[in-house]
């Protein structure tokens, strides 16, 4: 299970250091995708394939599952740690979640989440989570 958060910078390169507790979990090599909320996903090779699997199974012949299957599949890459720890994001993948510099990777059970320090900073303001929580018990989330 992934938890925490790490702050580190993208070189010029478009090279990050993934936290030593996620490269452990993650392995040597895992799928970056484009995210929600404008971030990108992280998975190891198990939850990717877990995923894959939940995708194959959306309808063809609904719309909004192909663009769904497509915003996911469409923008994953494979990537490696380096020795340094570092993992190369592809330009399209930096452009989409607007990652120049300064990054946060965190920990979300499953998965690992690379945000863009700013966008982080102006979405995880949690002021309204009392109220989240109440719609998180109508989901069968209880506290």
């Amino acid at each position: 299970m992934f938890m925490g958060e790490y702050n580190h910078t993208i070189d010029p390169k478009g090279r990050v250091i993934v936290p030593a507790k996620f490269r452990e979990a993650l392995g040597e090599e895992f799928v970056v995708t484009k995210g929600l909320d404008g971030c990108l996903f992280v998975y190891d090779k198990t939850e990717w394939t877990a995923f894959e699997e939940k995708l194959k199974t959306l309808p063809i012949t609904n719309k909004d599952a192909r663009n769904f299957v497509r915003f996911f599949l469409a923008g994953a890459t494979t990537v490696e740690v380096d020795k340094q720890g570092r993992i190369l994001l592809p330009a399209v993948l930096r452009e989409f979640a607007e990652l120049i510099k300064d990054v946060v990777l965190i920990g979300v059970a499953s998965r690992v989440e690379i945000w863009s320090k700013e966008r982080w900073d102006g979405t995880a303001t949690f002021d309204d989570m009392e109220d989240i929580a109440e719609h998180m018990a109508e989901l069968g989330l209880s506290i």
